[in-house]
This record gives structure tokens, sequence and C-alpha cells, in this order.
């Protein structure tokens, strides 16, 4: 395959993906399609960060290497914002009484993994509803991205290396 051929393959795959990337890490801060969540700032710190939004609108145009570094951290992020779970609202217990508080419930249990007990995933967190949810599919979905992001971008790499190497394809007339 040429080079160009390639690219034209390339690119708009990669605007797709980044389009799904914006898309997913913008919903992540509207839990439940609530708004009053982010204006209180109850919205989980990875979130925040939105590394769909930054990683896509302006890794993904300088250069190819820096969109492997970009899908790279949104996958970093994304698996981190899996590992400690959504903040909400939770039942705790401090000094012996209970008490309703905004926090990372999921990050203090010190037994196995919420990801793999969706019993837990509406009995812990109070509000927003559905929370745990949420987070897991739209996190999940910029790891599938942002790995899919991380093979075309290295494809692309691959593409100009040989763009260099041996020229673009000319067809001879």
């Amino acid at each position: 395959m040429c080079v160009g051929t390639c690219t034209r393959i390339l690119g708009p795959c990669l605007l797709i993906l980044g389009f799904l990337s914006i898309t997913a890490n913008i919903l992540l801060l509207f839990p439940n399609w609530e708004w009053c969540y982010l204006s209180l700032g109850q919205i989980s710190k990875r979130a925040m960060l939105m590394p769909g939004v930054w990683e896509e609108m302006f890794l993904s145009i300088l250069l190819s290497g820096l969109a492997l570094l970009g899908s790279a951290a949104c996958f970093v992020l994304s698996g981190s914002g899996l590992t400690e779970g959504p903040l909400c609202l939770y039942n705790s217990t401090l000094n012996h009484n209970k008490v309703q508080q905004w926090g990372y419930p999921f990050l203090e249990m010190d037994y196995h993994n919420y990801l793999y007990d969706p019993s837990l995933w509406n009995s812990v967190c109070i509000k927003p509803q559905n929370i745990v949810g949420w987070n897991v599919y739209f996190f999940s979905s910029l790891l599938v991205i942002s790995t899919v992001e991380m093979i075309l971008a290295a494809l692309q790499i691959i593409n100009g290396c040989f763009g260099c190497v041996c020229g673009l394809c000319e067809q001879k007339k």
C-alpha cells in the first residue's frame, strides 16, 4: 500500500475515534444526563481531567508521535479512573457514627475489586444514581478507543518512516 493511501485511510479513522473519545469524555461530566453534579463539583478527578478532549483536540493535530503519547495518556488516566471508581455520595462510618459523605468509596474498600461485583454498583453509591455503571461504560470506552488510536498512530508513524526511506508512491507515466 502506498504511503499516501495509508494516510488517507488512517487519518479519517483517527478523526472518528477522536470524535468518539471527546463525546465519551464529555458524557462522563453529566451522569444520568444531569448537569447539577458538574456545577456542584461532584465529578471524579479523572473525568474532570478530560483525557479524551485534550488528547484529541491538541495532540492528535500536532503529530502522530504526539497522538501516540496522547492516546497512551488517555489510556492510563481512563484505567486509573476505572480503578479508583466514581466520586459519589455514600454511607460511611466516622467516629462510630454513620454519615453520608462524598468521596471514592471503592478506594476505601479492603476487599475485591468492585468491577467484578456488579451487585455493588447500585448499592454503594447513593448519588448520582447509576454513577458506577456510567463511569465503567465511558472509561471502558475510552480505554478501547485509546488502544485503537495507539495502534493507528503507531501504524501512521511506521507509514511515515517508510515514506521517508522509500519515497512516495508515484505512478510512472
